[in-house]
């Protein structure tokens, strides 16, 4: 059979009649009456093939669709072009070689001029013909669509058959349903009572989604055999394989599938500069590329050997796509999800009960997520779903501990003290020459709103918050397990997907070059060696036999990619210093603001100095932190390109670990300097330290960096879940998709039939936005975590703003995948990946973050040794003038003195400045006192014990907690009973079978007649038809 009838879907007979007519209708230019034709001969050709879900005979489903671009003459579509790839699907490939379109090898006429021809643009299309023609070979059924309302993009819908699901089925192990069910084990007795009634309670907000609520029966699951087809159940084979699991299969085929030949040779990549000579030698090779083996001839000793071309083979769709050959690959979503009249599927069901923020208060529907989507998607969603459900308790907790400051702020001795103008506590200035001495009653309110954040309860909630983060893992990894039972991945390994892994076209490409390299270098190092004429012949012979077999010799090793780390390195640390001068300018425009406002004649804007000053350089750090998101998410993809990774898996692992440590440090640097750094390294007043020998460093406030740190995380957290998170994936989108929209309806041609035409489904889902990738969801996700946790201390409201936040981007990102997205292509998985180790990372980070904020950023520690060392009466009454040393103005240095000294209204001798120092009545004045080392060795010994108790505490709730479910593993331990028993069962039914028929064959040879002068009629021949009739009747 030719490849030409392969790709038909009409008799030859009826093919060569319409293309005749059809060219001489064009000839005769009947083009304007073609709307007219078509119409005569079906009054809805789209409404029978379901608007694209189908091919034109509207019996085999769209599996697949590729997209490509093309050239044609300008004008009306022609009713040849509809026919031809509409009717006839790649068919009149002939046609092709007698009458060939413009610029593609077509006889001229004498007088007309040569037309330029796109030697690239030839290229791509033998490509597509070549690689179209092995999907054939490979079992695929193909048809094209070049009439579509796109202008220059063509179709090709590709459907999978019964027989080649079957084999794909079998060789990627995948679980599908038996005709066995069992009942699942129940719970009884208390449990079974307090089930029932939860389920009674949660039903307004259950999903209307079918197989939703607990099953009491499973149906048992066994990896697809063409030889056991019997087990399974295929009373319909069309839905045995859903759209999730035949998409899958193709794009297995599709990633496979070889290109081995070429007119012309390709580039490394799209618009990528070459060296001339290098591509001047792929040109030259090119040409015997295109050879296929039955042109192969004997070799003449002697004779000039051209060398194969080691990159003529390209594997699979992803380097088509990576080098212009095809546009865009991706499976069909199910049909609409809204609109009048819309036939009901998967698509319109998720949107309805999960895609709409007016379902936020719903379950999701994790089970169907999973059928449309994939396993990798599906165990996304239920990671964001359990995450949300544990942010629930810490949220409640946070509120109580927030509303215990707000209870006892009265009642607390240390801000009463501070307010109380009676004590006249006169500080020292803030800021040289131009601050004055100011009033500590003036931080009252500063100081008692560090209360709500700075108390005892605040402890506890850190030491809850840790062993929430250790919970929040224990219970999503039985949620994990018991979702792997659901879904029948409990004997799935990653190593499976492993083996399949194919190397991306990046790499080939680099590998192509490589050895394009060393070719040269042998052949430049055989110039100058001398070698005898049969050796030289054999060597070459060898090389042409090598062919395509090359690439897979060579393979790039550590020094190939030394200057890729070399350039990684760099770059990681220059962004990482980057981020560390922008919180360094952000300090100083802190201390020049404030200097210049404190030089304001308004006693208001003088009062309100740290809040203006904070609040503006948190907004500032707010906005860089976004940009640097942005920036540093495009170098992190730059810098693994130029890695070359080999496997998409270990692209995708080594682009997470670039974009989170660039941005972590990115978000989190600002934070860190306020909890740890400022009003640390200050000096004291008459030597203070100063940063470029002019500015002076930060103090923090009397009542301590808590509440700024509270303030700076707030702002941070909430402004980046806002903006960056909500605003930019509503809005970004949107553009994008209106963008496309305009550049699409500006290049297609605005005839009436054309603009009254409905789309197909294909077209639809091409003007959506392509996947990219699970990465930017898991890491904005893995950043709020973070801030849940890490500094949870200083801002026990986190958690309820991380939750009002999830419920909305829970909604968000469904809508997006339903309805913003190409569907993309499912992927197994049995975890969350690398993403789990970040996790426990960073919930082992905050137990020791945690600890040193509550040690070193608050006043904790140091009321805790005032209480117990140096308190006279056991209460908190003189904490404040404990903690504050005293400074004779005296001393101050010439230069810094303030110009107003009497700004106060009277004259100052002594201020306060808070530090544990000597006074300068004494003889070591300035000094450091005992009492800062007693509340040192304090600090540090809490650190240790709230560290060991708490990481103890962590590891007890891992170790109490089991990670598979109990009646998990003994449902597991069920089903692989059962399939023992099944398949023994099988052997027995074989087995009896086989007696019966011995049995029946001795009973007749016993009973029946034999005439030794007639040995036909003996039962040795009569019974030989036996066994067959026997065995399938056993088997109906």
């Amino acid at each position: 059979m030719r490849v030409n009838e392969k790709y038909s879907t009409l008799p030859a007979e009826d093919r060569s009649v319409h293309i005749i007519n059809i060219c001489a209708i064009e000839d005769i230019g009947y083009l304007p009456s073609e709307g007219t034709l078509l119409n005569s001969l079906s009054v809805d050709p789209d409404a029978k093939c379901r608007y694209g879900l189908y091919f034109r005979d509207g019996r085999r489903k769209v599996d697949y669709i590729l997209v490509y671009h093309h050239k044609r003459p300008s004008g009306s579509r022609t009713l040849a072009r509809r026919v031809q790839h509409g009717d006839t699907p790649f068919g009149a490939r002939s046609l092709k070689q007698d009458h060939p379109l413009p610029g593609k090898g077509a006889p001229l006429d004498a007088g007309s001029a040569e037309p330029p021809m796109d030697y690239h643009e030839d290229d791509k299309r033998f490509r597509r013909e070549e690689y179209e023609g092995n999907l054939l070979e490979a079992g695929l059924e193909l048809e094209r669509d070049e009439d579509t309302k796109i202008h220059g993009v063509g179709f090709v819908k590709i459907h999978a058959p019964w027989n080649v699901l079957c084999r794909e089925a079998e060789f990627l192990k995948l679980k599908m349903p038996t005709k066995k069910m069992y009942h699942i084990n129940e719970t009884r007795g208390l449990l079974k009572k307090i089930s029932s009634v939860l389920q009674k309670i949660t039903e307004p907000i259950q999903p209307k989604v079918a197989g939703h609520r607990p099953q009491t029966m499973k149906i048992l699951s066994y990896p697809f055999s063409r030889e056991k087809q019997h087990l399974f159940d295929l009373s319909d084979k069309d839905s045995f394989f859903d759209s999730k699991t035949r998409s899958t299969i193709v794009y297995e085929i599709l990633k496979r599938t070889t290109c081995t030949k070429a007119k012309y040779s390709m580039g490394q990549g799209e618009g990528r500069k070459k060296d001339s000579a290098l591509l001047s030698k792929r040109r030259k090779c090119g040409k015997y590329a295109g050879r296929s083996i039955t042109q192969l001839r004997p070799v003449i000793p002697g004779e000039e050997i051209p060398e194969r071309c080691p990159g003529s083979v390209w594997s699979g769709i992803t380097s088509l796509l990576a080098n212009g050959v095809y546009a865009a690959a991706y499976p069909l979503h199910d049909g609409d999800y809204e609109g009048e009249n819309v036939e009901f599927n998967d698509r319109k069901l998720l949107y309805e009960e999960w895609a709409r923020y007016g379902v936020f208060y719903k379950y999701q529907p994790i089970d169907l997520v999973r059928k449309y989507f994939g396993e990798k998607i599906g165990l996304y969603f239920a990671w964001l779903g359990v995450y949300t459900q544990m942010l629930i308790p810490a949220s409640v907790v946070g509120i109580i501990v927030f509303l215990y400051g707000c209870a006892t702020m009265d009642e607390n001795i240390p801000s009463m003290e501070m307010c109380d103008q009676r004590y006249n506590i006169t500080m020292c200035p803030l800021c040289d020459k131009t601050c004055s001495y100011w009033k500590m009653s003036s931080a009252c309110a500063t100081a008692r709103a560090s209360h709500l954040f700075d108390n005892p309860a605040t402890v506890f909630f850190s030491v809850f918050m840790a062993l929430w983060a250790a919970t929040f893992m224990e219970h999503w990894k039985r949620k994990q397990m018991r979702l792997n039972y659901r879904w029948d991945l409990t004997g799935f390994e990653e190593e499976e997907e492993a083996v399949k892994d194919h190397p991306r076209a990046e790499y080939e490409a680099r590998v192509l070059e490589k050895s394009l390299k060393k070719e040269s270098k042998n052949k430049e190092k055989r110039r100058h060696i001398p070698e005898d004429s049969t050796n030289k012949w054999k060597q070459r012979v060898k090389t042409a036999m090598a062919g395509v077999k090359l690439t897979d010799k060579v393979k790039l090793t550590w020094r190939d990619r030394f200057p890729a780390y070399l350039t990684n390195m760099v770059s990681i640390i220059f962004m990482i210093a980057v981020t560390f001068a922008i919180v360094l300018g952000v300090i100083i425009y802190r201390i020049s603001t404030a200097a210049a406002l404190a030089m304001n004649s308004s006693p208001s804007v003088r009062s309100n100095i740290r809040v203006t000053v904070t609040a503006t350089a948190v907004i500032i750090n707010l906005v860089v932190i976004i940009l640097l998101d942005e920036v540093y998410g495009c170098i992190a993809r730059w810098l693994t390109k130029i890695e070359v990774p080999k496997t998409e898996k270990s692209f995708e692992e080594r682009l997470i670990f670039k974009a989170f440590l660039l941005k972590f440090v990115n978000s989190y640097t600002p934070i860190f300097y306020v909890a740890f750094f400022k009003g640390r390294f200050v000096g004291r007043p008459g030597d203070y330290v100063y940063i470029f020998r002019s500015f002076r460093m930060e103090e923090c406030a009397p009542g301590g960096c808590l509440m700024e740190l509270c303030i700076q995380l707030s702002i941070i957290m909430l402004g980046k879940q806002l903006i960056q998170n909500n605003l930019f994936e509503i809005g970004i989108p949107k553009m994008k998709k209106f963008i496309r929209y305009l550049r699409l309806k500006r290049q297609s041609p605005t005839h009436h039939e054309e603009s009254v035409k409905r789309r197909q489904r294909y077209e639809v889902d091409y003007n959506l936005e392509p996947f990219a990738g699970l990465t930017p969801e898991y890491m904005e996700m893995i950043i709020q975590f973070g801030f849940v946790t890490l500094f949870v201390a200083s801002f026990p409201l986190a958690p309820l703003f991380a939750l009002l936040n999830n419920i909305i981007e829970i909604r968000l990102d469904a809508k997006k995948f339903v309805t913003e997205l190409r569907r993309p292509v499912a992927v197994r998985a049995k975890d969350i990946g690398i993403w789990y180790n970040i996790l426990r990372g960073i919930g082992k980070l905050a137990v020791i973050i945690n600890a040193f904020v509550i040690s070193f950023t608050s006043d904790f520690i140091p009321r805790l040794v005032y209480l117990y060392l140096y308190s006279k009466d056991g209460t908190m009454h003189g904490f404040v003038n404990h903690t504050l040393s005293s400074f004779n103005v005296s001393d101050f240095q010439d230069g810094t003195a303030p110009n107003d000294p009497l700004d106060l209204g009277y004259e100052v001798r002594i201020c306060r400045y808070k530090d544990y120092r000597e006074p300068p009545w004494s003889e070591n004045k300035y000094d450091i006192s005992k009492d800062f080392w007693a509340v040192l060795a304090a600090r540090l010994a809490f650190v240790i014990v709230f560290q060991n108790l708490v990481m103890f505490m962590s590891d007890f709730v891992d170790w109490v907690i089991p990670d598979i479910p109990k009646d998990i593993s003994q449902q597991i331990h069920k089903e692989k009973v059962l399939m023992v028993e099944l398949f023994m069962r099988e052997e027995q039914d074989k087995q009896q079978l086989l007696d019966t028929w011995r049995m029946e064959k001795e009973r007749q040879k016993d009973e029946a007649p034999c005439n030794h002068h007639n040995p036909t009629a003996c039962p040795d021949s009569l019974g030989s038809p036996a066994p067959s009739q026997a065995y399938h009747g056993g088997v109906l």
